[in-house]
């Protein structure tokens, strides 16, 4: 049984600490695990002054090269991290992000974001050409996925992201905090 509380460590290449926050387990299937966090959660950027997610939202992580994450409201409807495979330990999950992300907008509209700091990246911090052509495959392969509105993008992920909205009201309903 995973543990309640997972501490997601994004990472940038080599091993520097990029985003930290910590997330509910929700579920895990053929498609990855999916994590949650309610509204309130914190999250943290390096040394910059952390962030609260206004509103419930839903990350799937992979065994691929990328990590999803749905929001109840605002824009995107889903933002894809591009990274590397998750790294599993007791509570935590650990990957590097490596720039690309792609983005759906509730329009429709898929967006690849960020192609210019993976460029200077690649010379600037070295990257592997595995590396290079692992994120390049996965950014194409999740773009495609998102414009055929393939599982788990058509309705998986909505249905799961209504369990954790759904969840997160008990907690309110019940009077208690959900952390």
């Amino acid at each position: 049984m995973p543990p309640d509380r997972i501490r997601v460590d994004f990472r940038k290449y080599p091993d520097t600490q990029h985003w930290q926050y910590d997330l509910l387990w929700l579920a895990e299937d053929e498609y990855g695990a999916w994590l949650w966090g309610p509204p309130g959660t914190r999250a943290q950027r390096s040394d910059e002054p952390p962030i609260t997610f206004k509103s419930t939202n839903l990350k799937l992580v992979t065994d691929g090269w990328w990590a999803g994450i749905w929001q109840e409201t605002g824009e995107p409807e889903v933002y894809v991290d591009i990274a590397t495979p998750p790294v599993w330990s007791e509570g935590r999950v650990t990957m590097i992000d490596l720039d690309l992300d792609v983005a759906r907008l509730r329009s429709g509209e898929v967006r690849v974001l960020d192609e210019d700091e993976f460029a200077e990246h690649q010379v600037e911090l070295g990257y592997p050409r595995d590396l290079i052509e692992g994120a390049r495959a996965s950014c194409e392969r999740v773009r495609a996925m998102l414009e055929r509105n393939e599982e788990p993008f058509a309705t998986v992920a909505a249905a799961r992201l209504a369990e954790a909205v759904a969840i997160a009201g008990e907690g309110d309903a019940a009077g208690t905090a959900v952390e």
